[in-house]
């Protein structure tokens, strides 16, 4: 438990040297006060987002941020190595490239939209969408 203090000792050491609230800390960087809270106690990590949105506002190096806290390292380094999921809105606006591409084709093809083409595209979109959901769910509890 030491170790997940370290990060913690360093983040309320800074913020108190400027006299600042946890509260005024997490308006800065847009989180809540709690979050400040698990992390000056160790019980949780910032992002890479943040803890460089607070080296910037502290005007210290990440490097002084994340020495001897081997735990805080090993995250940065296991978030940035994981592959970034689509968004619900990029897998969106596939679907919606998709059906755009189908209506094209259909009215330059017979100069209307075939009504039922265009559906099951949508339902083999959703499908595939749903399919790749549930995989990716299944790996994820699987890695635990």
């Amino acid at each position: 438990m030491l170790i997940h203090i370290i990060f913690g000792e360093k983040l309320k050491r800074e913020r108190e040297l400027r006299n600042w609230s946890q509260e005024y800390l997490a308006e800065q960087i847009h989180v809540s006060r709690q979050s400040v809270s698990k992390w000056e106690t160790g019980k949780n990590y910032p992002s890479i987002e943040i803890i460089i949105d607070l080296s910037d506002l502290f005007g210290i190096s990440i490097d002084e941020l994340l020495k001897s806290d081997e735990d805080l390292k090993d995250k940065v380094i296991q978030d940035s190595q994981q592959p970034k999921e689509p968004s619900v809105f990029s897998s969106i606006l596939f679907t919606a490239g998709i059906m755009l591409g189908i209506i094209l084709a259909s009215l330059l093809k017979n100069g209307e939209i075939n009504w039922t083409v265009l559906s099951m595209a949508l339902l083999l979109c959703l499908s595939i969408w749903t399919i790749s959901k549930g995989r990716k769910k299944v790996e994820s509890e699987s890695n635990c």
